[in-house]
């Protein structure tokens, strides 16, 4: 389990005609099985086929100019499951240009089973070979290329690498063994020596290079990277529409001070404020901005502690002395004023600032907005946020270390099967066992790290936990210390600086939770997870102490010890990394290793823990009553032990849970929050009819589509009425363009004018459209305007708006408003290509049309005892090309059927929606939009079979995700 078979896993394979010039001897001209081309993309990389390669050979032979410990640690559980079986192998390497590093050579030669050499280059012979020979019963596979063993060249370089598969008795592969064999036999042996020798020599030519390096930081151009461009054009956006508030929400070590500089430089304030929590921040801020500012007739200055610089134009303050200080400049003072860290801004000395100043623009930048006090921080930044850069996409940028994670299965000695992971006393003390303590050791010593000192952070469940882990690794030897909340502020920054130090032999520091989020130790190369996981958020939190970049760092080593707890499956939830998920696609993500996380990173788990997970996964209903009362209450510990009344609570947290499943049983949030806490009040507030109907129709749209009636509707919460222009305006705030028709459309769909008698009877009348105008109705001003109800309207609504922002961002589709691999309904097709009857009349699957748009809506997997007459056989028949039927009743002579299977020539468009199962857990799925197609075969009559070419080639992993079956 774990890897897919040949075809889904086989990376970006292309069939390939092979032409190579043969030495004279080979005179067979059939020797190539199979052949193809390897490449590193979205759709796979080199290391999945080494590993798949490895665990089917009977030897192999790999000879490489360089290896680094980032690929070899990738490669480290394959090997040793070669040494398990007995099956031997030979790796050759060089010390050409130095970059083979002594600490992979050291751990390759701890293996039983493979032998070792390295060839010596000199200035007069390189060696820059890229060679992986795997001999097997009948064959040999063998792959030529560019790759050499480091993470960059496995996963993420743009690299060729040609497999060839060639029968043992063909000349081709009797020719690369021969030379193989020959240079094995030239080059000398790798032992403790040599290998003494080298790492002194390596270790020299790092300080010589290091003496060389000239700092250019201060000489080069600057430019921002995709996360400021973005975040900045959304400012932009923001201020066009008269906002003068926003918050950027990005994980630590991505560039907020760089973007909050260059923002800065494109509104040219003739002064701005820099505010800081922390003193020791001041500087690297002021320096930043010094770098960038091209006008050097700004000054710059600080205001901490000793310096006062109140008359600099780009001043730079602590909120402690700026709130003692903050009457000495008038209100206006300021055009511009940054809060760094904005999670604080809800505390009464930075309300106290805020409050005070007039700034034409005010920006706030947190990676922590969960760590803001009673005050909802989105609140103070009139909930516009600008950006949300959350841990899986900044390892899509590049903004943060890629991290190597292993999931070891824990030891046998520990059972948590029947205790409750909240327990801590009882989880502390059946986690406390020499054994366990041993085995961890064993598993660092095994997987290491990057660099040559253990910088380590270790998770424990509890004070007594992390005191037992301090006292037994520093009885072995490893120099450990524990801090916990207990320990003051200047005990934990000795600490911090003793780990972070290369001279100091302080290898790891135990800890509960006080390293969740908001301590920084950028050089941590090492993360023990050494507690069950009961908390997503937590677990990303924990893991993000160790990605910020770091000078030499190339990545993060993270071991994560999964016991038999019966929640273990949450460790998928954290790494799968997206906020909406379902159970089928963290069942594959699980069985494919997470083969979608992004560049170097990597996640793999043992055979037990994969199996485990897969088990609980099959087993839990994450729809069911039970686990989402879990769910509530675990996000409610995280969430301060505060009732999350608002929807808006869950975006504070990266890992929390998606809300909108507590309204599948409700209807209504707080409905669900009501049932949860056994709230009277709130019971009573959803007594008021028009309220809760309001509330019901706007949940009920959630998630939103489209933001043309969210952003309408924002603005009638303070206003009376509406026109067009106006409407478009407030569109036009959160997205680049809108069409006229669509915000016709949009007033009417607010108006009522496409509901059936159902939707009529049910729902209250809250707008009146007359002459282009959208008014609000009494109904709909009496709640708005009540301070009770005010409250959770305008949560839906803002909750609305930023999910949409989040997932959509804001380019405009077009209509119809389809983004490609989005989730969709059928009655979303409605709205979205404007159709001016019933919306509801989208129902089900099948076909539905609006003029020339044809809207194709399938089940891959059909409910079972199905009538066979309607057993309709679509599917993939391969990423390129779909099967589908037409309904039943469909002639090729008919105009609709003409429309199909012309569809090209007839400029209809055919928009494929697929969803692999109709209902999971009882809940009925959303479709996903896999893009336009054209008919390019068909045969066939009620129903016609034809074969659509989609436009849009899906990846290997969503391909993988639709007809896997786990």
């Amino acid at each position: 389990m774990g890897l897919l078979d040949d075809e889904l896993n086989t990376v970006h394979e292309k069939q390939i005609e092979t032409s190579c010039i043969e030495p004279k001897e080979v005179e067979n001209k059939e020797f190539l099985i199979s052949n193809k081309l390897i490449i590193n993309s979205q759709e796979g990389n080199l290391l999945n086929e080494l590993k798949r390669s490895l665990s089917e050979c009977e030897k192999f032979y790999f000879s490489v100019a360089f290896i680094n410990f980032s690929g070899l640690q990738l490669l480290l559980d394959s090997f040793k499951e070669l040494e398990e079986k007995g099956i031997h192998g030979k790796i050759l390497t060089s010390t050409y240009l130095n970059f083979t590093e002594p600490k992979a050579l050291e751990k390759i030669n701890k293996f039983s089973n493979i032998d070792l050499k390295i060839f010596v280059a000199t200035k007069e012979i390189g060696f820059h070979t890229k060679a992986y020979i795997f001999e097997n019963k009948d064959e040999y596979k063998i792959i030529i290329g560019s790759s050499n063993i480091t993470q960059r060249a496995l996963k993420s370089n743009i690299e060729w690498n040609v497999r060839v598969i060639s029968k043992k008795d063909d000349s081709f592969a009797r020719y690369v063994l021969e030379e193989y064999l020959k240079l094995w036999e030239d080059t000398s042996i790798v032992n403790e020596k040599f290998l003494d020798s080298y790492k002194s020599f390596i270790n020299e030519l790092k300080k010589v290079e290091k003496s060389k390096t000239i700092d250019f930081t201060d000489y080069e151009l600057i430019k921002p990277n995709d996360m400021q461009k973005r975040a900045m054009a959304n400012l932009d956006r923001l201020r066009y529409s008269g906002e003068n508030k926003a918050l950027v929400i990005a994980a630590t070590g991505t560039g907020k001070t760089y973007m909050s500089a260059f923002d800065v430089i494109n509104c040219n304030p003739q002064k701005m404020l820099f505010l800081v929590h922390r003193e020791e921040i001041l500087k690297n801020a002021e320096k930043t901005f010094k770098r960038l500012v091209k006008n050097k007739r700004k000054t710059t200055g600080i205001l901490a502690g000793s310096s006062k610089d109140f008359s600099a134009d780009y001043l730079f303050s602590t909120i402690q002395s700026m709130s003692t200080s903050f009457q000495q400049f008038k209100r206006e003072e300021f055009e511009y004023i940054v809060i760094d860290e904005a999670h604080h801004a809800a505390s009464p000395s930075y309300q106290k600032v805020i409050g005070y100043f007039k700034p034409k623009f005010l920006l706030g930048m947190t990676a922590t907005p969960e760590r803001c006090g009673s005050e909802n921080i989105f609140d103070i930044f009139d909930d516009n946020i600008a950006l949300e850069v959350r841990l899986r996409e900044a390892l899509e940028l590049n903004l943060v270390i890629p991290f190597h994670y292993f999931g070891i299965t824990d030891i046998e000695g520990v059972d948590l099967s029947d205790v409750k992971i909240n327990h801590i006393a009882e989880v502390s003390k059946r986690l406390k066992i020499n054994e366990r303590v041993d085995f961890i050791i064993e598993k660092m010593n095994f997987y290491g790290y990057d660099g040559e000192k253990c910088k380590c952070i270790g998770f424990c469940v509890g004070i007594d936990h992390a005191e037992f882990m301090t006292d037994e690794f520093n009885k072995r030897g490893i120099k450990s210390v524990c801090l916990t909340g207990e320990n003051s502020t200047e005990e934990r920054d000795h600490y911090i600086k003793k780990l972070e130090s290369d001279q100091d032999d302080l290898e790891v520091i135990f800890t509960v939770d006080i390293f969740n989020e908001g301590v920084d130790i950028p050089s941590v190369n090492l993360i023990l997870m050494l507690r069950p996981t009961n908390s997503p958020i937590i677990f990303i939190q924990q893991l993000g102490r160790g990605l910020r970049k770091y000078e030499n760092k190339e990545f993060l080593t993270v071991l994560d010890f999964i016991g038999n707890h019966n929640r273990a499956f949450l460790i998928a939830i954290a790494l799968n990394g997206s906020r909406y998920y379902d159970k089928d696609s963290l069942k594959v993500a699980v069985a494919t290793q997470f083969t979608s996380i992004p560049g170097c990173t990597n996640i793999q788990m043992d055979r037990i823990s994969q199996e485990r997970i897969l088990e609980q996964l099959n087993e839990e209903n994450f729809n069911s009553m039970k686990y989402l009362r879990e769910e509530y209450f675990e996000f409610k510990k995280m969430n301060g032990g505060k009732i999350p009344y608002l929807l808006m609570d869950y975006i504070k947290y990266d890992g929390s849970p998606d809300p909108l499943k507590f309204l599948s049983k409700e209807k209504t949030y707080i409905g669900f929050v009501a049932k949860m806490e056994k709230d009277d009040e709130l019971k009573k507030l959803l007594e008021q009819e028009e309220f809760l109907k309001i509330l019901k129709w706007l949940s009920k749209s959630l998630p939103i589509k489209r933001i043309y009636e969210f952003s309408i509707l924002k603005y009638l919460l303070n206003s009376d009425e509406i026109d067009v222009e106006n409407a478009k305006s407030e569109i036009l705030k959160y997205i680049d363009n809108v069409d006229y028709e669509s915000v016709i459309h949009s007033l009417n769909c607010l108006n009522g004018s496409y509901y059936d008698s159902s939707e009529l009877k049910n729902n209250v009348k809250c707008f009146e459209l007359k002459d282009g105008v959208l008014s609000a109705t009494w109904n709909f001003k009496k709640i708005v305007q009540n301070k009770k109800y005010i409250i959770y309207i305008e949560d839906v609504i803002n909750y609305g708006i930023v999910r949409y922002r989040k997932e959509f961002g804001n380019k405009y589709y077009g209509v119809p408003f389809f983004k490609l691999y989005e989730q969709y309904q059928m009655i979303d097709a409605a709205l979205l290509s404007n159709y001016t009857k019933i919306h509801t009349s989208f129902r089900g699957q099948g076909l539905v049309t609006n003029g020339k748009e044809y809207f194709l809506f399938v089940d891959l997997h059909k409910e079972e005892n199905i009538d066979e007459r309607i057993n309709y056989k679509d599917k993939f028949l391969d990423r390129q090309y779909f099967q589908w039927q037409t309904p039943n009743n469909t002639a090729q002579s008919s105009e609709r059927g003409k429309n199909i299977i012309f569809n090209k020539d007839r400029k209809v468009n055919l928009h494929i929606f697929v969803r692999k199962y109709k209902q999971i857990d009882g809940i009925v799925q959303s479709y996903i939009y896999i893009g336009k197609g054209n008919v390019v075969e068909y045969e066939g009559e009620k129903p016609i079979t034809v074969k659509i070419k989609l436009q849009n080639e899906i990846s290997v992993n969503l391909y993988t995700e639709f007809i896997k079956k786990v």
